[in-house]
């Protein structure tokens, strides 16, 4: 897998009332809402992207249900890696499967238009490998 560079990054928010105020207050990040509850910015240099991203939201993303599976390991943060095009996410997943990894979503194009898998990482991070077509400049 050749990564081309990250996507995102940012925590996984369980309230909304005390995420936003630190993020915003104490470190000065201006974010916009276009998803509600969904809280981002495309200004900081170094990632395409950081958002908090609420836990229902990354549970009904990667698991189809507002609810994180009480099973798994609740995860602190998110990170995604692009890669160069749609099939090379599938590519990862076969890659990653073959190392052992367990992964939690296949490669699967979202109606947005980004094609993403997700697993998690030893250390409990959510982590997406995939292809944003309007992050990549030709």
């Amino acid at each position: 897998m050749k990564v081309s560079f990250v996507a995102g990054f940012g925590p996984i928010g369980r309230d909304d009332g005390k995420s936003v105020p630190f993020w915003s207050g104490a470190l000065g990040l201006h974010f916009e809402e276009k998803v509600p509850g969904y809280f981002d910015t495309h200004q900081l240099e170094g990632v395409k992207v950081f958002a908090i991203w609420p836990l229902s939201q990354a549970a009904e993303a990667t698991f189809g249900t507002k609810e994180w599976p009480r099973e798994r390991p609740v995860p602190q943060a998110w990170i995604e890696f692009d890669v160069a095009s749609p099939e090379a996410v599938g590519e990862a997943v076969a890659e990653l499967r073959q190392a052992g990894h367990e992964v939690l979503m296949d490669a699967r194009l979202e109606p947005w238009g980004q094609t993403t898998s997700r697993l998690m990482s030893p250390e409990g991070m959510l982590v997406g490998v995939s292809y944003t077509p309007w992050l990549h400049t030709t």
